[in-house]
Order: structure tokens, then sequence, then C-alpha cells
């Protein structure tokens, strides 16, 4: 039987992008194809500045999973937090790591007979499975973009390789741009940059990872 690596899933809200504020359960598989995961590999990796850890199945919520057995523990960490009868519709953010290296039909067949509306946060180096709702790319260093689709791209900003400047990917068909100041030492002057360049080019809109600011998962 397949089984899928999940290091972590939690309901908590939506930090960060154009489903900021929303309740959600986040379903982070293991592994990535741009880094390892292990400090030792960080100064090779194609995305050096990741700060989530993504290695094993040790962390909350996480363990090794067939379809049906994953969509029952997302819906049971749903039913735990949200109150009996709540109006909203349930929704599961995928992320990483690199979700698409995991995520398939069986997972998104079994997760909807639930009722689930599915996010996925992705990379983009790999195109997202059919069924998804919302996908949002970040594109990273190194490979070229597979998905150039979607609900919403968000960059991280600023980064030193002139392949990643925003005007890169202003023409793709994403219905949202978002720029994210680069978290770190620097983050009062990459925030002030980001600012700056939304003010002067409103296609793309701020994000801030009000996850961090609220200490939530």
């Amino acid at each position: 039987m397949k089984t899928y690596a999940v290091k972590e899933a939690f309901l908590t809200l939506q930090g960060e992008g154009g489903q900021a504020g929303r309740a959600a359960v986040f379903c982070r598989f293991t592994g990535c194809n741009l880094w390892t995961g292990r400090e030792v590999d960080r100064a090779k990796a194609h995305c050096t500045f990741c700060d989530t850890d993504f290695v094993g199945t040790d962390g909350e919520g996480g363990g090794r999973f067939s379809a049906e057995a994953l969509a029952d523990h997302l819906w049971a960490l749903w039913s735990a937090g949200v109150a009996p009868g709540a109006r909203g519709v349930p929704y599961i953010v995928f992320t990483g790591g690199e979700p698409t290296l995991q995520l398939d039909g069986d997972v998104i067949a079994a997760c909807k007979a639930y009722g689930f509306e599915l996010a996925i946060e992705t990379n983009g180096t790999r195109a997202a499975p059919a069924g998804v709702d919302w996908i949002c790319v970040s594109p990273k260093p190194g490979p070229e973009l597979a998905q150039r689709t979607g609900q919403e791209l968000k960059l991280v900003f600023p980064q030193s390789d002139p392949a990643l400047h925003p005007a890169r990917f202003a023409e793709l068909g994403f219905e949202r741009f978002f720029l994210q100041p680069l978290d770190g030492p620097e983050r009062a002057a990459n925030t002030a940059a980001a600012v700056a360049y939304c003010v002067a080019h409103p296609q793309w809109r701020l994000s801030i990872q009000t996850h961090k600011v609220l200490g939530i998962p």
C-alpha cells in the first residue's frame, strides 16, 4: 500500500498571501527537490533561506498514512478545532518541503470526499496535480517554473538572482501577485524595499507573515 510521509499537520490560520486569516489545516509533507533540509547542505542548496523543518515524520500530527488515513487524520484535526455547526468551507493547505513530490489524485479524492477545499504552496518546479482549488507558487533560485498559472504567485523579496526579479513573473497567468519580505536580520530593510516596489508597481501586493507576528503555527 502506498503511504505518504507527513512532517506535521495542525489546525491554525493561514498566515500569508491571498487567504491570510482563514482557518486551515496545514499538512506539511516531508522532502523537497531544492534542499535536503539538512544544515550541512544549506550552502549548496537552490533555496538557501528556507526556514522550515520538513525532515522526518516526527512533528505534531506527523506520520506515515495511506491516502484514506491521511484524509481521516486531517478531517479529525479540523473537526476537533472547529465549533460544531460553524459555517465555512473546510480548508487544507498542502505544503512542505515540496508537496508535489507526494500529493496525488488519491489524496485529493480522499480529502474531497470530506468536502475540503484544497490549496497547495509549491516552488512551482513541478506541475500541481489536478483537483487543487488554490495554487500558490513561490519561485526559488534554480530550476525554471513548470507551474506558470494559478491563484497566486508569492515571491520572496528581494533576492540577488536577477532571474527572481518581480518583472520576470509579471506576465504569468496568476490571479494575484504578492511580494513577501525576506525574513532574517535585514527584515526591516527588505520590508521597506517590498513596500516601495508594491507602491510603484500596483500589480503587486504586500504579503506579511502574520503568523510570525501573532506567534501562531
